[in-house]
């Protein structure tokens, strides 16, 4: 099976981006189960329902957030009916719409895809490590999911690694998203598991985040805010990574980092041909 995990699309260049070329990398390398996190797609804060059909509409599976899922009041509705769209597992309970859910792809694999929010310097939500426990071992991998996908969104790359280690050879990939920088320890863990700290954005990287540099520096110069952040509106890179998966086990066999357009050297799997 062959998945692809997009990070936090950011702006409408990034979702731009996204919406432009996601086709054509499904036909290129017949991919079977696309990931993106969506949740900076509009105007850098949430995502819309309207958004949230043009991703899917141009291929992906699932839409993951983070801790901007709901900066978009409407989300607070749409997210019930919206079974592709995740937010956060680790949110209290009661809570609209779902954390997790299991799906198929386009090979007829089970795939289970879990979003978990990190509490080291993030808004404190339930522990993420319990809550992704619960939804694993009620859809163990080689049982009832033919492969696990965790997009845990956090701040601590110990945190995330810790979640990394925790979950080695139980589920598919960990790949951390929300610091829209990509990390260069992507790798399979001993246990079998494809990981990243951070898959990066889908946005402009002549930026600050995925923001105009302009705002961002003056606040660390001055300390004082003069206006809102704004998504930059250039050239977008998307990145994200790909994961190779032993149908036989669900594990990952191959993983690399994805990097197509934008300033960042473009990166691409050799193992797809």
């Amino acid at each position: 099976m062959r998945l692809l995990f997009l990070g936090d699309i950011v702006g409408r260049s990034g979702r731009n981006a996204v919406i432009e070329r996601l086709p054509g990398l499904i036909d290129r390398y017949k991919l079977d189960f696309v990931v993106i996190n969506g949740e900076n797609a509009a105007g850098g804060f949430g995502i819309t329902e309207e958004i949230v059909r043009d991703v899917l509409d141009a291929g992906a599976d699932v839409i993951t957030t983070g801790n901007h899922a709901f900066d978009q009041r409407e989300a607070l509705v749409f997210c019930e009916r919206q079974p592709q769209f995740l937010r956060p597992v680790n949110y209290p309970m009661g809570t609209p719409g779902r954390g997790a859910n299991l799906f198929i792809a386009r090979n007829g694999a089970r795939v289970l895809v879990v979003n978990a929010v990190g509490r080291i310097y993030m808004d404190a939500l339930d522990d993420p490590f319990a809550a992704i426990d619960r939804e694993v071992s009620a859809c163990p991998l080689g049982e009832q999911a033919d492969a696990i996908i965790i997009d845990f969104h956090a701040e601590a790359t110990s945190e995330k690694q810790a979640i990394g280690h925790h979950l080695d050879g139980r589920v598919t990939l960990v790949v951390g998203t929300h610091t829209h920088v990509p990390t260069s320890d992507c790798r399979i863990l001993a246990g079998g598991t494809a990981y990243q700290s951070d898959a990066g954005m889908c946005g402009d990287y002549d930026s600050v985040l995925g923001m105009d540099k302009e705002e961002p520096v003056r606040r660390f110069l001055t300390k004082i805010p003069s206006g809102r952040f704004q998504p930059s509106g250039g050239n977008a890179t998307l990145c994200g990574l790909a994961v190779d998966v032993d149908d036989t086990t669900g594990l990952a066999r191959s993983v690399s980092p994805l990097a197509i357009g934008g300033v960042l050297e473009e990166r691409l799997p050799t193992f797809w041909g």
